[in-house]
């Protein structure tokens, strides 16, 4: 009987898909969330034609559907579509200094905003860029090497958009799972990561969830205190600030801070109070990944309503009934978010596996994933586990520190299934990893790269996997994106890409270091090129003959020459039209100047291609 339901339900999912509108649209992205709206504004902008399909009437996901409007990190990689979107802001508030009005970030905006800004975005392109909202997927099938995607449009019509490529931009990997693509959820084993602080033993544990609110001051009279919600405790809160029921010790190691800074801690600039509290807040643990439609929505019911308990929290223990749910931020009729702020999905097995200790020694890991590089994150690890039940048995991962890092290419591209794209958090990554590549700039970067892969793949009548890895980084570096995560050399420069490329190669290599809770590579732009820090054996077969220490410009010109590099005289004008200043062959060279000579004489950049390992590719 089973047998025969799931056959019926086959047939008439079939005779739905022959009867509703067919459209043939080259890139359909599941899911207008972060990634989303830059995989489809990324493809459009190359000549694409593309439908973005999201389930609610707001693009954005987690940046404004989700309400997680303080962005964690990348404030000095501020880059592409990313930066784009952080420039608009900027320019409504009245420049960045206008949106630190919160202590978690230097970017605070409010949802509302954000969602107009990519909405703007994404009608800059409208020409090639189709957005249905309030759109409900329905099914997905393999049609003829490529895709067929039956939805029902805001109107509750079916429609049948048929693509070349598709990219799956939900919140928890649903299309990807729907299309068969083999994926992990929670913990890794360190036994397969090689991860040293992974658990011994894998187990399916996620990050918390959080449903966000957002407060705001109905004046010293208002009384928005709301009804006290189904189970509420105070004890759940009580070291969540410093009040009455606090004895402020968090067992957790967090700080406990006044009431004060736990509410400004994610104000926005137009004066709400974004409540996303980390420290015995309103984190929820739920794993609702493989979860039923029914079961995900009763388990989110309860989020939302833990969330309440901590709003009532606020206004009763802390006295702060002035206090009340934003009724002007979202289009919902309890004033909360559409959805909740997912940490963690679906993981996919891709091209390339990224891990922490990747990230934390680059150019000795394994695979010299750094030089296929196409997203680049700052902020630290970050691990919500603290309302999980079994939270003392888990790996302490708070703020673990590793060095700014960049996110490869093969991570966005499944193993065994042609012609899809996997974005958001279902990228091919380990638990602990996730920590640091959840973040909205890494996301959006991630879907902007899957952008470019779409188009390219669409435009070379190539399959997403053939596509070749320097053209994809070329086409972000060009869109005004970073592929290498220096800190220290910001994107207007006139040597960036340059300084960019040649670290892509490896010849000149970045010093990883953490300050505190923030990462940092830097490349040192102005230091002196030292010979032991050229690293050009596996382009050119030996030494280039610098000897150690100090290079000269002098010396470098001469290596340079003795491989076969065309220096034209007088070399003093060569040197200028470089942009370089101050020739002089006795003078130590920078390794700025030694990065941009050897881009210029050389190319080796665009020379050598790599593989998704990130070796060079041999002709």
């Amino acid at each position: 009987m089973k047998r025969y339901g799931t056959l019926w339900a086959l047939a008439v999912a079939t005779l739905l898909m022959s009867c509703a509108p067919t459209q043939k649209t080259p890139v359909v992205i599941v899911g207008g969330g972060a990634s989303g709206v830059s995989a489809g504004v990324q493809a459009a902008r190359m000549g694409v034609e593309t439908l973005i399909l999201e389930q609610t009437p707001w693009v954005g996901g987690m940046l404004t559907s989700a309400g997680v409007s303080c962005i964690d990190g990348n404030y000095k990689m501020r880059s592409g579509i990313f930066g784009e979107f952080t420039d608009s802001l900027a320019a409504r508030y009245g420049g960045y200094p206008a949106m630190q009005t919160g202590w978690v970030s230097n970017i605070n905006f409010d949802p509302h905003v954000g969602q107009a800004v990519l909405t703007n975005i994404c009608a800059s392109c409208a020409d090639l860029l189709t957005v249905e909202r309030n759109a409900e997927v329905l099914k997905i099938s393999k049609r003829n090497g490529g895709w067929k995607v039956l939805y029902r449009n805001a109107q509750g019509r079916k429609r049948c958009a048929v693509a070349e490529v598709l990219i799956d931009g939900t919140e928890l990997g649903d299309v990807a799972a729907a299309c068969g693509v083999d994926y992990r959820i929670g913990m890794d084993s360190r036994h397969d990561t090689g991860e040293s602080i992974a658990p011994e033993v894998a187990n399916d544990v996620i990050q918390d969830l959080t449903y966000v609110a957002f407060l705001k001051d109905y004046g010293p009279d208002a009384d928005c205190t709301i009804p006290q919600p189904q189970g509420y405790d105070p004890a759940q809160f009580a070291n969540s600030c410093l009040n009455p029921l606090s004895d402020g010790v968090a067992e957790t190691g967090q700080t406990v801070w006044p009431a004060g800074m736990m509410i400004s801690y994610g104000r926005t600039p137009e004066g709400r109070y974004m409540i996303n509290w980390p420290i015995y807040g309103n984190d929820f643990y739920a794993n609702i990944i493989e979860a039923s439609p029914a079961e995900r929505q009763r388990a989110l019911e309860e989020a939302k309503n833990f969330t309440l308990c901590f709003v009532y929290f606020i206004q009763t223990q802390l006295g702060m009934k002035n206090l009340g749910i934003a009724d002007d931020v979202f289009p919902t009729d309890d004033g909360l978010p559409l959805f909740p702020y997912h940490r963690e999905s679906r993981r996919i097995v891709g091209e390339a596996f990224f891990t922490m200790d990747a990230a934390a020694a680059p150019y000795d890991y394994e695979s010299p994933y750094y030089r296929t590089g196409i997203a680049v994150g700052d902020y630290a690890v970050d691990h919500h586990h603290f309302r999980h039940p079994q939270w003392r048995n888990l790996p302490d991962l708070h703020f673990y520190p590793i060095p700014s890092f960049n996110v490869p290419l093969g991570v966005i591209i499944p193993q065994g299934v042609e012609g899809l794209l996997v974005t958001e958090k279902s990228v091919s990554v380990s638990n602990l990893i996730n920590g640091a590549t959840r973040l909205q700039p890494v996301v959006m970067q991630l879907g902007q790269a899957a952008g470019v892969v779409a188009a390219l793949a669409v435009k070379e009548d190539k399959g997403v996997d053939e596509v070749s890895v320097r053209e994809v980084q070329s086409e972000l570096l060009a869109s005004g994106g970073y592929i290498m995560p220096y800190v220290d050399l910001p994107k207007e420069h006139p040597h960036f890409g340059a300084l960019q490329r040649i670290g892509a190669t490896g010849i000149l290599r970045g010093e990883g270091r953490n300050v505190g809770w923030e990462n940092q590579t830097l490349f040192r732009a102005n230091d002196p090129l030292l010979a032991e820090e050229v690293h050009a054996e596996e382009f050119y077969g030996g030494s280039l003959g610098l000897g150690r220490g100090e290079v000269t410009i002098g010396t470098l010109t001469g290596a340079l020459r003795s491989l076969g590099a065309h220096i034209p005289t007088p070399e003093g004008e060569w040197w200028t039209s470089l942009g370089l200043e101050n020739y002089s062959p006795s003078r130590t060279a920078t390794r700025l100047e030694a990065a941009v000579v050897v881009d210029a004489l050389f190319r080796p950049f665009e020379l050598l291609d790599v593989d998704f390992d990130g070796e060079f590719k041999r002709y």
